[in-house]
């Protein structure tokens, strides 16, 4: 590979791996006005999101740069169509968290529901999905790409619970119904960031394996999976 094509690629993947740091702790922040109640908090989250589209952006351009004035082949230019992939689920994970702020900011400003929605095992798996994810970029670890893949039914499952239990709740509590929503949707929420956190890892496989493993993860597990043998 010509040495300037090395430096390019190095530096995008720096940039990259910022711009995700950013993006977790940002999600990070959103659980946390949820849990506390914080309206602070949540517009902080809402302010950092203008730096997290600027470098988004900023990322993209150097993708579509590399990829016309190089034109990388085999295994680069599957680390650059990756990189394409990841810089946009990073920064819908980005929107998402404001999306979960702004759900905050809204309950944290009127009285709680007489229904009280547990979030901590969502939110708990969510953030190792997304923290593994970036784990598994960073060290290219394929493992841990698979086990974050391999999690996401957890999070669907925990969601599809609270769904129907703020449904359930709306029948009863009518007069609720706009905060009760506010919480179902901070559920829906969180299950795509889980979902975005699938894609990245799954985006990772295919820059080590060149394999597109999306639509049929499951198979792809239980082939490779000894226990499944």
């Amino acid at each position: 590979m010509p040495m300037h094509l090395r430096r390019e690629i190095d530096l995008l993947k720096k940039k990259v791996l910022h711009l995700a740091a950013v993006v977790e702790e940002n999600v990070f922040r959103a659980v946390r006005s949820i849990e506390e109640r914080d309206v602070k908090l949540a517009k902080k989250v809402m302010e950092v999101d203008a730096e997290i589209d600027r470098m988004e952006v900023e990322v993209e351009e150097d993708c579509l740069k590399i990829l016309a004035l190089n034109q990388p082949v085999a295994i680069d230019l599957r680390f650059i169509i990756a990189m394409l992939k990841l810089d946009n689920d990073l920064e819908r994970i980005g929107d998402l968290a404001v999306n979960i702020a702004e759900r905050a900011s809204y309950l944290a400003l009127n009285p709680p529901t007489t229904v009280e929605f547990d979030y901590h095992e969502m939110m708990k798996k969510t953030e190792v999905m997304l923290r593994n994810s970036l784990d598994s970029l960073i060290n290219m670890n394929i493992e841990l790409a698979r086990e974050v893949c391999a999690a996401d039914d957890e999070v669907d499952e925990i969601e599809r619970q609270i769904v129907l239990q703020a449904q359930e709740a709306i029948k009863k509590h009518p007069d609720q119904a706009d905060r009760l929503l506010h919480h179902m949707f901070v559920a829906r929420h969180l299950e795509r960031i889980a979902d975005h956190a699938t894609n990245i890892a799954e985006d990772v496989i295919y820059m080590v394996r060149g394999e597109i493993v999306r639509h049929a993860v499951t198979d792809y597990f239980e082939q490779r999976d000894p226990a499944a043998q």
